[in-house]
Order: C-alpha cells, then sequence, then structure tokens
C-alpha cells in the first residue's frame, strides 16, 4: 500500500511539472511571436507613418485645388507611391507589435490646414515648397538614420529599402519646385 500511494504522488508532481514546462515554452512561442519593438524603432515607425499619411492629404488636396498639370501629376504619384509604402510600413508595424496612426501628426495637421486656405499659384508654391521639399527632406533624413542605426532588421531593412523612393521624390519635389516659383 505504500508504494501505491507513492507512485500517484510522483505521477502528479511529473504531470505538474510538465505542464509548467509546456506552458513556458508557450510563453516563449508567443514572445517570439510578437517580435514587438521599443525606442527609437517604435518612433521610427510612428514617424514615418505620420509622414506618409501628410503626403498623402496634402496631395489630396493639391489634386482639388491645384490648376498646374505638374503639380497634379507629383501630387497622384505621391498619393500612390505613399500609399504602397504606408501598406508596407503598416505590415512591418504589425509583425512588430505597433500600432501605427492613420493620420498626420498634430502639428502636421496644422500646416495642412493652412495650406488648405490657399489658392492659385500661391498654394502651388507652398505646397512644392512645404509638402514636396520640406517634408521630405525631414522624412529622408528620418530614414537614413532609421537605415543605419535601427536595431530591429526588419524596420532597417525597410528603412533601406524605402530610402531610394523617398530621395527620387525629394529631387522631384526640388525641380517642381524651382518650376512652380519660376512661374509667374
Amino acid at each position: 500500500m505504500h508504494i501505491q500511494t507513492q507512485a500517484p504522488s510522483r505521477v502528479r508532481r511529473i504531470a505538474g511539472a510538465a505542464a509548467i514546462c509546456i506552458a513556458g515554452l508557450a510563453l516563449a512561442a508567443g514572445a517570439v511571436h510578437a517580435e514587438s519593438v521599443k525606442g527609437k524603432d517604435k518612433s521610427f515607425l510612428i514617424d514615418a507613418a505620420e509622414a506618409g499619411n501628410t503626403e498623402i492629404a496634402a496631395s489630396k488636396i493639391a489634386l482639388e485645388k491645384s490648376q498646374n498639370p505638374d503639380i497634379k501629376q507629383f501630387a497622384q504619384k505621391m498619393i500612390d507611391e505613399h500609399t504602397k509604402v504606408g501598406a508596407e510600413l503598416k505590415q512591418v508595424a504589425s509583425s512588430k507589435d505597433v500600432s501605427v496612426p492613420s493620420e498626420p501628426s498634430v502639428t502636421q495637421r496644422g500646416k495642412i490646414a493652412i495650406l488648405d486656405k490657399l489658392s492659385g499659384t500661391t498654394f502651388d508654391k507652398r505646397y512644392a515648397s512645404m509638402i514636396g521639399v520640406t517634408a521630405h527632406k525631414d522624412t529622408v533624413k528620418l530614414f537614413q538614420k532609421a537605415s543605419t542605426s535601427a536595431q530591429d532588421p526588419d524596420v532597417r531593412n525597410f528603412a533601406v529599402k524605402t530610402l531610394p523612393g523617398l530621395q527620387e521624390h525629394l529631387q522631384m519635389a526640388t525641380e517642381l519646385k524651382t518650376k512652380v516659383d519660376a512661374a509667374k
């Protein structure tokens, strides 16, 4: 009888230990799956989303307000390309357990509101300057920094992959601004 009471006790201890091991493995697997990023990498993803949302929002206004075919063409390209990049960014952010905004920041919304009140060549010049050149300079700097200093390899690869397109946008914007500024 003495052996019978020890066997169920030993079985319970082994079963308990096995359950703890399984729970630990499940937690570890969950932690690996989430792959959350923090600090500067998380900030980069949020800032990049806000920058792209700014480009899209301001460019939609440009399509409505501008009569300049060059502005309209640039704005449509910005909408198309930043929408595509934004979808890629959301995938990377989601895989890192980061929720990114779907709108520009409060500061950027204020700049867009000012832009929205303008019209004619004043609008065209301000759009080319604020959104085309200045916003792209800021975004290029943001992506350049992340392409070399992001800790997470997926975040860094996203920045590296996206940077050449942003640099191209900045070049196009600089040429557009020169052309729009020369117009009377």
